[in-house]
C-alpha cells in the first residue's frame, strides 16, 4: 500500500509523542502533545500531518505559513519534520518533504525553509541538499 498523508488527530497522540521524542531527545506528555494540537487548531497558518502506510504512522510534518514583511511574500516553513527511526531510508522523509512543498506552491508560497538542528546533521544536511536546499544563514536564539 502507498505512503498517505492526512491531518494529525488526537486518536495519533501516543505516536506524536513517539516521533518528538526521536526528533528531539526529551519526553513528550500526552497533554502537552494535545496542548500543541490545540494550539495548531487555532492557528491560521499551522497543519500538523503524519504520513501513514497500512494504517502505521511512520513520520511527521509540522506546516507553517511565513510571511515576509522585506517583500510582500510568503515562504513554506516545514516546522517540524520526523521519520520513525525503524521507517528511515525508505521514502518517507522524501514524501513528507515533496507534500509540504506541494502544500507550499498550492498557497501561494515563493519556497520552502526549515531550521535544522544539532544532532543528525551528518544524516539530515545531505538529504536536503540533496532535495535542492541550501544552508543560507544561521539562527540566532535568546530565551527569556
Amino acid at each position: 500500500m502507498p505512503l498517505t498523508i492526512r491531518q494529525a488527530l488526537r486518536e495519533d497522540i501516543p505516536h506524536l509523542c513517539h516521533l518528538m521524542k526521536e526528533l528531539s531527545g526529551h519526553e513528550i506528555s500526552q497533554e502537552e502533545m494535545n496542548n500543541r494540537l490545540e494550539f495548531i487548531e487555532d492557528s491560521p497558518f499551522d497543519s500538523l500531518y503524519v504520513c501513514e502506510e497500512n494504517g502505521a504512522i511512520l513520520g511527521l510534518l509540522g506546516f507553517r505559513i511565513r510571511e515576509n514583511l522585506e517583500e510582500v511574500s510568503k515562504y513554506g516553513e516545514i516546522s517540524v519534520i520526523v521519520v520513525d527511526s525503524g521507517a528511515r531510508r525508505k521514502g518517507v522523509g522524501r514524501f513528507l518533504m515533496n507534500y509540504a512543498e506541494k502544500l507550499a506552491f498550492e498557497k501561494g508560497c515563493i519556497g520552502t525553509w526549515l531550521v535544522s538542528g544539532f544532532g543528525r546533521e551528518e544524516q539530515a544536511h545531505p538529504f536536503y541538499k540533496e532535495l535542492g536546499y541550501e544552508i543560507t544563514g544561521y539562527r540566532f536564539v535568546k530565551r527569556f
